[in-house]
């Protein structure tokens, strides 16, 4: 098995329960990817980015897979989206939108701004493994 992981996922999510839940998913299913988990838009922004202490793209590398929370602080997820949907080193990143919200307006706005999927995120563990593998 090599040491380069099969996928790097950029996991945007600011509620540390529903991260540690997402992460438990998603590491169970799937041994051979990276995940880098950052809990504020403003950050996120800076890895996107690759600025600040994300500037070495070696140890920030892009990621394969965006996962991206619509309340962020300091920098909504419809803000990320949109960057990162505007940004020609970004664009062909994929970006599921995984969220508490069923509001619809929130809805088509993430599909306005190019979202690839819009997720409502389950409470339980086992109705979230259920998500995340389909």
């Amino acid at each position: 098995m090599s040491d380069t992981p099969q996928a790097r996922i950029l996991l945007a999510e600011d509620n540390p329960d529903h991260a540690e839940l997402i992460l438990s998913c998603l590491k169970k299913e799937h041994k051979d990817i990276e995940i880098v988990q950052l809990s504020d838009g403003e950050t996120t922004m800076d890895y996107l980015s690759q600025r600040g202490v994300y500037e070495d793209p070696d140890s920030s590398p892009r990621p394969s897979l965006i996962l991206l929370d619509l309340r962020m602080p300091k920098v909504d997820g419809l803000e990320i989206l949109s960057f990162v949907k505007d940004s020609e080193d970004l664009k062909q990143i994929p970006v599921v939108i995984l969220t508490t919200s069923d509001a619809e307006q929130d809805m088509v706005r993430a599909y306005n701004s190019h979202a690839n999927s819009y997720l409502v995120k389950p409470d339980d563990y086992d109705r979230m493994g259920e998500l995340l593998r389909e």
